[in-house]
């Protein structure tokens, strides 16, 4: 096991293009990276809310988001169906996590969460995906996330009454592919850096002392703030469009 970020796999980060690379099966069925962010999102949301039914902690959700997200960077919605892989990430989470929850159990939220024709998946299935995704991955599946950082952070800063909106915003960025765009930490930063403006907290000078790359920092809040303007609450239409360009599976 990596001791710490720069130490794993995970620290070879990626940019704008690979994370909104469109693989050409995808293209093929007129899926764009709009699409594709869309998707997503959505399927980030039903990760979270199988999760919340099983019982699992933050760190597991944050997790399978972060293995869900970095597979369709190097595979297709064609190839891996978003309905299956997305509860096969909390699976694999929740095992990599040592926080196991059973494939059956996932398997039964699955049949009520969805529509009976959009659920004929069975514990196998899950089973046998798993064996694909952890090929997908690499086999790497520690994920250090910005949760313990921003603790820290905040501390540093001396303004720890705002653990719950930074918190908040982390928890929001991991509907966003900036997770595996940044480290760690530089997203805690900039959730700071956000959450400060808003609460009109003069963090300039604890800024300056850290001595970090603003401009990248303001990189990512420009992200957070396209986020929230464009994709925080999605038209049931714009999902739907969305939607109906993954392919129809029986």
């Amino acid at each position: 096991m990596a001791a710490n970020f720069w130490c794993s796999s995970q620290w070879k980060l990626l940019d704008q293009e690979e994370v909104g690379h469109l693989s050409p099966a995808d293209q093929e069925i007129g899926m764009t990276s709009e699409d594709a962010k869309i998707i997503k999102i959505h399927m980030t949301d039903y990760i979270k809310t199988l999760a919340q039914q099983v019982k699992v902690r933050q760190r597991v959700v944050a997790t399978a988001i972060a293995y869900f997200r970095r597979v369709y960077t190097r595979k297709s919605f064609v190839e891996y169906d978003p309905c299956l892989v997305a509860p096969t990430c909390l699976y694999l989470a929740s095992k990599a996590e040592e926080s196991t929850v059973q494939a059956k159990l996932l398997i039964y939220y699955m049949k009520r969460t969805l529509p009976q024709e959009k659920c004929t998946y069975e514990v196998p299935d899950i089973l046998h995906m798993e064996m694909k995704l952890l090929e997908a991955l690499d086999f790497y599946l520690i994920i250090y996330h910005p949760y313990r950082s921003l603790l820290l952070l905040l501390q540093d800063a001396g303004i720890t009454e705002m653990t719950k909106i930074t918190w908040s915003l982390v928890n929001d960025l991991y509907r966003t592919d900036l997770i595996l765009m940044y480290p760690p930490f530089m997203i805690a930063l900039a959730c700071i850096f956000v959450a400060s403006a808003f609460q009109e907290k003069d963090t300039i000078a604890w800024f300056e002392e850290l001595r970090v790359d603003m401009h990248v920092i303001k990189n990512i809040t420009k992200e957070i703030f396209d986020f929230y303007e464009n994709y925080s609450s999605l038209s049931s239409e714009r999902l739907t469009a969305a939607l109906r360009k993954l392919p129809q599976r029986t």
